[in-house]
């Protein structure tokens, strides 16, 4: 029987992978996407333009202000699509449910995939960066977990390693699910991510904690979906260079009383240049995980902290 792992499958927009569906009949190949993340993820490309029926090539089309709705016209004709891509958009996305999504990445600035601050035309004035795509809110609406970025927040380092992490653990929590998984399960995976959360959010850490200490009190499903919303809610905060020092302390604590006087002022030292941005996390991180091998520490050799994601995507070289 095949042991390959399952295929991390991610949603995009169409265009973002070189397929010419654009308005103008062109694309917005992303190399960094198809090259180096392509190693990782297999694609479920979307396009909504196309999808429901716009052509290529097509009148543009835009977010306008009326009254108190926000709609989708055409730029030219102003022929209102609203409600067909509304309509559209909440089947497509119900229809995602089967392609067993990990994670989504959206076009930027568009009038359907957008994320966050899409134009909105007002009936006077220059327009307002306050819209959601029509798709894309769809998405979001029925996805709450599902790391979802655009592709030009990737080109942020932090925003980068935040989705791309994301991406992974989410993989893993899925997997916890799928499985036929105990509270013992659950009560691993969380010990795993610990020092994870705690990088990210310490107040969904210590609630987290406290679901799982009383995780046999709560109906199965229930403490599933919590941990999974806590979990995911989590792990969308970033993690600052404070927080990341607050878990390198943490880690130092579990092996400082073995560690000569040299070694430890060498640690301490890391950590204290990674705090003042002099290096990246990826500095003391190595030096951590050199001593976690050499003085055999399971608890921290079994932290995902250490390895949330490939190395060669170097990520943590730019945080």
């Amino acid at each position: 029987m095949s042991t390959k792992e399952p295929a991390i499958r991610i949603g995009i927009s169409s265009c973002l992978l070189g397929q010419k569906v654009r308005f103008d009949g062109q694309h917005k190949h992303d190399r960094y996407l198809t090259d180096t993340l392509g190693e990782y993820f297999e694609w479920v490309p979307v396009c909504p333009e196309v999808e429901v029926g716009l052509g290529t090539p097509r009148e543009t089309i835009q977010l306008v202000q009326l009254e108190d709705s926000i709609n989708l016209q055409t730029t030219r004709t102003k022929v209102d699509l609203t409600k067909r891509m509304t309509s559209f958009a909440k089947k497509r996305v119900k229809q995602l449910d089967d392609e067993d999504l990990t994670g989504y990445i959206l076009k930027k600035d568009s009038p359907s995939c957008g994320m966050e601050r899409v134009k909105v035309h007002q009936p006077k004035g220059s327009p307002k960066r306050v819209g959601v795509g029509v798709f894309a809110e769809a998405l979001l609406e029925r996805f709450p977990n599902l790391p979802v970025e655009e592709e030009g927040r990737l080109c942020d380092p932090k925003l980068r390693e935040n989705w791309v992490e994301r991406v992974f653990a989410y993989h893993a929590l899925k997997q916890l699910w799928h499985a036929r998984w105990k509270v013992g399960d659950l009560v691993d995976f969380h010990t795993r991510y610990k020092f994870t959360l705690l990088s990210h959010s310490e107040p969904e850490y210590r609630q987290l904690g406290k679901l799982v200490a009383a995780a046999k009190s709560v109906p199965r499903n229930e403490l599933r979906d919590r941990y999974s919303d806590l979990f995911m809610t989590g792990m969308k905060k970033i993690a600052t260079t404070k927080k990341n020092c607050n878990v390198l302390q943490h880690m130092l604590g579990f092996f400082k009383n073995d560690l000569d006087p040299k070694s430890k002022h060498e640690l301490m030292s890391h950590i204290e240049d990674y705090r003042q941005r002099i290096v990246p996390l990826v500095v003391p991180l190595m030096l951590i995980a050199h001593y976690v091998r050499i003085l055999d520490v399971p608890y921290l050799r079994d932290q995902v902290y250490l390895n949330p994601h490939p190395r060669e995507l170097a990520l943590r070289n730019h945080v």
